[in-house]
């Protein structure tokens, strides 16, 4: 499995505000979806997240995205690896995700950019 790259998750208050920021920080321009009740804006190597406490609260114990060609190949290999996979792999906007626990405890959500049928 080769990690492509890796996503900072962080939650804002005002999605907007943080946006105009992070697009001047990173250069990019911003693609935003809705996931679950939570407001979510892609900016560069950042991912904003603003929406419920109980939500956000969920979202913070995850400590980043990594990006991966394909999630099911991450699946086989983090399981054969000694993680637990708990969720997933589901469709997203953008593609398919997972979201698994490292044996050390840590969470990492998983995610590819291929288009779900």
């Amino acid at each position: 499995m080769e990690i492509l790259g890796t996503t900072l998750r962080v939650c804002v208050d005002d999605l907007d505000a943080s946006v105009a920021f992070y697009e001047r920080l990173s250069g990019s321009r911003a693609m935003r979806f809705e996931r679950g009740g939570v407001s979510v804006a892609a900016v560069g190597c950042f991912l904003l997240m603003s929406g419920p406490a109980a939500e956000l609260d969920v979202l913070r114990r995850v400590a980043a995205t990594i990006a991966v060609q394909d999630v099911d190949e991450a699946h086989a290999v983090l399981s054969a690896s000694g993680a637990r996979v708990v969720a997933g792999p589901v469709p997203t906007p953008l593609g398919r995700n997972l979201i698994a626990v490292h044996p050390d405890g840590s969470v990492f959500e998983y995610a590819d950019r291929q288009a779900t049928s």
